[in-house]
């Protein structure tokens, strides 16, 4: 740690929760401090608030041109904010150059030096700060070992597939023990299968090493997958901040409920009936049941209702009975409505279905049979239902 970043007074909380977000008296071990960043007229990033805690690994997610590769320069120190501050271990690290910083980034192309062996590769930063030959020689190997890479450590880059790149560039960045390491979209040269299972691989180097990890990523299932939490970045501000089930199941906006994932809309007038509070949908024959949150809304109001696509149970016409609407659960729907698009993913199937009114809802399913045994194909017609609990009313972004 350079001597140069001064001190923020703190206070160590007497001990650290598995979950140390959830604690008001935990503290954070990165603190970005109302971080502005703008080039020109442009705002890169306006007023970014953010608390990350020791260990965590905490995921920027958001779209091309969100801010949130800038986010992680300025943390690196490749970028200087044009407001705020970023304080990690109670140190200000805003005006302290990228080489005395406690960090360091794993970059998206993995900057391997092409004439190098792998070992060469990461024994690089030990050696330029004249790290002892021994020394360097003992934590090259345990970084090689952990990676599962130490009978490659003659070979050179070329002569590897891109899997094990990604893992050299990993050993690299943590042979020198950073307190952060910073990682911008680790695993976008990888294939599906190969991102898949290295996702787990970083996750348990991670919890091994137990180092913060902050990634960036626009893939929101990788972000899913990794991270302890994840702020969702939109035009250079922090749109939600939370674990992923959290963000996945309760966005705050509409704008993000459709970034993560797949989401139903519904838009509509609230309604009161003998049923409760309802929304009335045009593209739908009848009204939809509301949560019970929303039983504070009053009549005439215009909301928007979200309902992800397994969320909904969807049966042939045939398998369920003739009343199927009354013998719908409590505060539920079922709804007919007709095939019109359908994929086979293996694992899952992706159906659209118009139902009565007009409205093309998307439902996925489970494929618990062999194709060929599949019931529910094109142009059949299904019954839909879901509880009015899974359902979510969304504001305005």
């Amino acid at each position: 740690m350079s001597a140069r970043g001064n001190v923020v007074p703190t206070t160590e909380p007497a001990e650290i929760s598995q979950y140390p977000w959830r604690d008001a008296a935990a503290r954070p071990f990165v603190r970005i401090d109302s971080v502005s960043k703008k080039f020109g007229a442009f705002a890169a990033l306006d007023q970014v608030r953010l608390d990350i805690y020791r260990g965590e690994l905490f995921a920027l997610l958001g779209a091309s041109g969100c801010g949130k590769t800038t986010l992680l320069r300025i943390l690196a120190g490749f970028e200087t904010p044009t407001g705020g501050r970023v304080i990690i271990d109670g140190r200000d690290m805003t005006a302290v150059p990228p080489h005395d910083r406690p960090v360091n980034m794993m970059f998206q192309s993995y900057a391997l030096f092409p004439h190098m062996h792998i070992f060469d590769n990461v024994a690089y930063g030990l050696r330029r700060e004249r790290v002892a030959k021994d020394e360097i020689r003992a934590r090259v190997d345990e970084m090689l070992a952990m990676v599962e890479l130490t009978d490659l450590a003659a070979r050179k880059p070329r002569q590897l597939s891109g899997g094990q790149r990604q893992r050299v560039a990993l050993a690299r960045a943590l042979v020198k023990r950073p307190k952060v390491l910073l990682l911008d979209e680790p695993l976008a040269a990888l294939d599906k299968r190969l991102r898949a299972q290295t996702q787990f691989e970083l996750m348990n180097i991670q919890d091994r090493l137990g180092v913060t990890f902050i990634v960036v990523t626009h893939d929101q299932e990788e972000a899913m997958t990794l991270a302890t939490r994840i702020a969702v970045m939109d035009a250079g501000r922090v749109a939600q901040v939370g674990e992923p089930a959290a963000v996945y199941e309760r966005p705050r906006t509409r704008k993000i409920a459709n970034f993560i994932g797949t989401m139903n809309f519904f838009v509509g007038r609230v309604e009161l009936s003998d049923d409760g509070v309802m929304l009335r949908c045009n593209e739908v024959a009848r009204p939809i049941p509301l949560p019970a949150a929303a039983s504070e809304l009053q009549p005439g109001q215009e909301l928007t209702l979200g309902l992800r696509p397994e969320k909904i149970q969807m049966h042939a016409a045939d398998d369920a009975p003739e009343n199927a609407a009354e013998n719908a659960p409590n505060n539920a729907i079922c709804l007919r409505g007709q095939i019109v698009e359908y994929a086979y993913m293996g694992n899952l199937s992706n159906y659209r279905v118009r139902v009565d009114g007009g409205k093309i809802l998307q439902v996925t399913a489970p494929n618990l049979q062999r194709s060929e045994r599949q019931k529910i194909t094109w142009d059949d017609e299904v019954y839909l239902s879901w509880r009015a609990e899974n359902s979510l009313v969304l504001p305005d972004d």
